[in-house]
């Protein structure tokens, strides 16, 4: 016995209310973006079927006027939270449970001093500065190459991303990062570095 037209809709439908899952999924859980090879590779949907999905779950969001959005950016694919929603998810984002007050601390010289050798990092914050910046360095927020004996640490375009902070010239960027320390943190990198002078 042959499935009819209807219950072949069902079934159509179903699989594609599955595969819309995964690939909400597969963006959910990366918090970057991903190209549509990624993307096929996590979720084994045919590329052109995905790319059609990509559009059908970006266009659900828009409809339902979520805070969540879809973006595509050069062939990119990522799923984030609306601009008028990003200094909630940065007070969360940069609480205790994603990073601890020492790594923020790390993280925001790394931001204020880039580029900045790693050998300066341990001497202003010490020996677990070597953790952290590895941390850094795994979850892509940071970029590290070889400097002599030591390595040479600039943000990352995923630092720029996460944070939602604009990615400007040097000189620019450093005082817009600034800016988004609190005065405490500049203080006390101010006094850590007086202190290794002396």
């Amino acid at each position: 016995m042959g499935t009819t037209s209807t219950s072949q809709e069902e079934i159509d439908f179903s699989e594609e209310k599955k595969n819309l899952k995964k690939i909400e999924a597969a963006l959910f859980l990366s918090a970057r973006y991903l190209s549509v090879q990624e993307l096929v590779e996590l979720t084994d949907i045919n590329p052109l079927l995905l790319k059609e999905m990509l559009e059908k779950l970006r266009q659900s969001y828009l409809e339902r006027d979520s805070a969540i959005e879809l973006l595509n950016k050069d062939e990119l694919w990522k799923m984030d939270i609306k601009q008028e929603y990003f200094n909630m998810i940065n007070k969360l984002a940069t609480g205790n449970a994603e990073f601890t007050r020492a790594e923020q601390e790390t993280l925001a010289i790394i931001a204020y001093k880039q580029p900045v050798k790693q050998s300066v990092m341990i001497k202003i914050r010490g020996n677990k500065a070597y953790e952290h910046v590895k941390h850094f360095i795994d979850v892509g927020l940071v970029k590290a190459k070889r400097a002599g004996h030591t390595l040479e640490l600039n943000l990352s375009e995923s630092f720029y991303d996460y944070f939602h902070v604009e990615k400007k010239p040097a000189k620019d960027s450093n005082s817009e990062i600034s800016e988004k320390l609190d005065e405490r943190e500049k203080d006390k990198i101010n006094s850590q570095q007086e202190s290794n002078l002396e």
